[in-house]
């Protein structure tokens, strides 16, 4: 009843524990950007179907995975290598996608972030996800850090899903978004993000990536946001309660902050 689709390059690591955990389908696709290490033979040892493409924005290449890729179910789990699915959440999903109304078009996840074997229960600045999407009415938007946009009724799931951003070391993390800042500078420079963003539905508006967009928007607009994030997180929203690991991520949130803040003030200079 549920296709699953994992976006790859280069995810020999995380792969295997990605597909274990998504057994119960009979339709898994990994969609991969010319891998160089053992993804595509992990994958298809594994009953996958893979399917290459180059990589671009990451909302264009999700859109492209969502649009070319042939789905056996009317339903599609949307996954990255680092994320497992435990037992109780694939027995909800194959529960309510069954019930569901034609209306409904989707249905949001928890994702639970860990580091050092810690959930950030409290430090995860974004744990609420649509993962579970009818593909031909769901579509990404924004270059980075994409949102994904569904036509249609959108509901919540109960049980959690896990994500292990930390599972290749901090040193990945960090050159990771070492390319995310360069790709947020980027946007904000071009100014492709919203141009009007509205503290009311920043604070109250209903759908939680709405809110985020505007949060983001009027974020960008503030001075000293590499504190501000820090402060935000450690206390406001009690990453401290997290312990070492809580401390840490916000640390190196706020570090990713400053690097924007650093890039943006470059590209506006005409630095490269």
């Amino acid at each position: 009843m549920i296709s699953v689709l994992i976006l790859t390059k280069n995810e020999a690591h995380d792969l295997p524990g990605c597909l274990g955990s998504v057994t119960w389908s009979d339709d898994v696709h990994v969609f991969d950007s010319y891998s160089t290490d053992e993804t595509q033979a992990i994958a298809r040892a594994a009953g996958a179907t893979v399917r290459e493409r180059v990589f671009d924005t990451y909302a264009a290449h999700r859109n492209a995975a969502l649009r070319e890729i042939r789905f056996r179910h009317p339903w599609v789990l949307l996954l990255d290598a680092d994320e497992r699915i435990p037992e109780a959440l694939a027995r909800e999903m194959q529960r309510v996608v069954s019930t569901a109304d034609t209306a409904v078009s989707g249905f949001r996840l928890r994702r639970r972030d860990y580091l050092f074997g810690t959930w950030l229960r409290h430090a995860q600045i974004s744990p609420f996800y649509i993962r579970l999407v009818r593909p031909q009415r769901s579509q990404y938007t924004r270059a980075i850090n994409e949102v994904i946009e569904v036509e249609g009724g959108i509901q919540a799931l109960t049980e959690p899903m896990d994500h292990f951003p930390f599972s290749k070391g901090i040193g990945h993390w960090v050159r990771k978004h070492d390319v995310y800042s360069t790709m947020e500078a980027e946007l904000i420079v071009r100014q492709e993000g919203l141009q009007d963003p509205s503290w009311r539905t920043a604070l109250l508006g209903r759908d939680f990536h709405e809110r985020r967009l505007h949060q983001k928007a009027l974020f960008y607009k503030l001075p000293g946001r590499p504190l501000i994030k820090w402060l935000y997180m450690m206390f406001a929203r009690g990453a401290v309660l997290d312990g070492a690991a809580g401390m840490t991520y916000a640390t190196l949130q706020s570090i990713y902050e400053y690097l924007i803040v650093l890039k943006t003030k470059e590209l506006r200079r005409g630095g490269s």
